[in-house]
């Protein structure tokens, strides 16, 4: 499926919880609630959230960032993706725990090319399976607030 027929690409029209719904399908909103949920209560008052729209090939995705990015959430046709970069340190953190980590995600892992930037995960976060080990990568990208 080709961008215009998989991305949000009303550039005039901000995604809301209906519009998602809508779009991503109900099981992948509430993954999408799911993570959302977990950054705001694990990191409370720490990362902005910015709707991004990123042109007619990438349309809207949902960042959340202090000084670096922490994650993006992409909405696309009935799938929800997630997109985390890890840099130096929490590659190697990563490397450490992979096992632990769903295959699906060690499988991306492996295939993902590393960038100067870091290497840059786009996980297809399809099944609930997959929730614990996009959690465990977010712990890696920085450690939650006690509360």
């Amino acid at each position: 499926m080709d961008a215009e027929n998989c991305r949000m690409l009303d550039k005039n029209t901000i995604p809301n919880d209906n519009t998602l719904k809508e779009w991503i399908g109900a099981e992948n909103q509430y993954r999408w609630t799911d993570i959302v949920q977990f950054i705001e209560s694990n990191y409370p008052g720490v990362f902005s959230q910015d709707w991004l729209f990123g042109g007619k090939k990438h349309g809207w995705s949902l960042r959340f960032k202090k000084n670096q990015s922490f994650c993006t959430l992409i909405p696309e046709k009935d799938r929800l993706l997630v997109v985390i970069v890890l840099g130096r340190k929490e590659r190697e953190k990563t490397e450490s725990i992979l096992s632990e980590l769903h295959p699906q995600i060690c499988d991306l892992y492996d295939k993902s090319k590393t960038y100067h930037d870091g290497k840059w995960l786009a996980i297809d976060f399809d099944s609930d399976d997959l929730l614990p080990s996009i959690k465990r990568l977010l712990e890696i990208k920085r450690r939650a607030k006690q509360i």
